[in-house]
């Protein structure tokens, strides 16, 4: 796959300009968006992900849209899970809902930078070492594996390292228990402090940090373009504001989501340590060779990928229906 440098700059623009558009168009102004604005503009981002999806295949090929958009559906499935993470950290910090919008919109651009420096040094250490689908497989199966351990927890390991973070920023920044409006910094008799807002912003950034662990090497078991990676994490956290806002109310009742996610990351690592095999260049592997493994297919695994979301999404709300009877 071939990609320009103008192309790389194009759509980088492009992708900057939507985020300002957001927020010069929503954000700027405090508010808590309705229902029906999350919705429609929920839609909006979904649908240019998925014609952007049309252009990689005109312009690609069917291949490499494959890949797209298996990542974009395994980060966008990673990033609902992420919002549960953001409910806690905004409700632990009782941020007002009229002024969550900006916490998370900077908290987004925030993941996508550091995303970006993560598909940076993913992509320097695949092209130089083979081997690092191994750890990288190896990697996804732990993070499986603590996934379930912490299935139903979520919340208090959420606070336990907010407030880490929270003593941490206290010893070191003059901080006030009071909001300023939608401020970050404020003055009290003159002196310029840290507000509440900037602390959930914080822990929001630490988490968004966290979660590109998670994120990165599991798209580079779909894709190994660093523009599919960059595209389809962009574009799966574009209308994560709005997301938060339209299905708030329902991430209490996807309760089986957790164990959906494990699973994904666990078949996206066994793929991996497969693919690593099948271009194994480790001396103590096979001599040095090669092993003859069945590998993944892309298209295998966008229907693995959706069949799992699919059942885990109608497992949790029968479940939540049978337990509310």
């Amino acid at each position: 796959m071939d990609v320009t440098t103008l192309e790389w700059v194009i759509t980088a623009v492009v992708i900057l300009g939507l985020f300002v558009f957001d927020f010069f168009a929503h954000v700027r102004t405090p508010h808590e968006p309705t229902f029906k604005e999350s919705g429609i503009w929920s839609a909006v981002y979904i649908g240019l992900a998925l014609l952007f999806g049309g252009y990689v295949a005109w312009k690609w090929g069917g291949t490499f849209a494959g890949e797209y958009y298996a990542g974009f559906v395994t980060e966008k499935a990673l990033s609902v899970d992420n919002l549960f993470i953001f409910l806690i950290i905004m409700t632990t910090f009782a941020v007002p809902r009229m002024y969550q919008q900006k916490v998370l919109l900077i908290g987004i651009v925030l993941a996508l930078a550091m995303r970006g420096v993560f598909i940076a040094v993913g992509a320097a250490a695949i092209s130089a070492f083979s081997w690092v689908f191994y750890l990288f497989g190896a990697f996804l199966i732990y993070t499986a594996i603590k996934l379930l351990r912490e299935s139903g927890h979520e919340a208090e390991h959420e606070e336990q390292r907010d407030s880490r973070i929270v003593s941490l920023a206290k010893r070191v920044l003059p901080t006030t228990d009071q909001y300023d409006g939608d401020k970050l910094i404020t003055k009290i008799d003159g002196k310029r402090v840290v507000t509440p807002l900037l602390l959930a912003l914080l822990a929001i950034g630490f988490a968004d940090l966290l979660f590109a662990l998670d994120s990165i090497p599991a798209i580079y078991g779909l894709t190994e373009q660093p523009y599919l990676v960059f595209t389809a994490n962009a574009f799966a956290l574009m209308g994560l504001r709005q997301l938060y806002f339209l299905i708030g109310g329902l991430l209490d009742r996807l309760v089986y989501l957790s164990y959906g996610l494990a699973a994904i990351l666990a078949f996206i690592g066994v793929k991996l340590v497969l693919h690593a095999l099948h271009e194994n260049t480790l001396g103590f592997i096979n001599g040095g060779e090669h092993v003859s493994v069945p590998e993944i297919s892309t298209p295998v695994s966008l229907s693995v990928i959706l069949g799992i979301l699919v059942i885990a999404t109608v497992a949790s709300l029968l479940k939540t229906r049978r337990t509310a009877a």
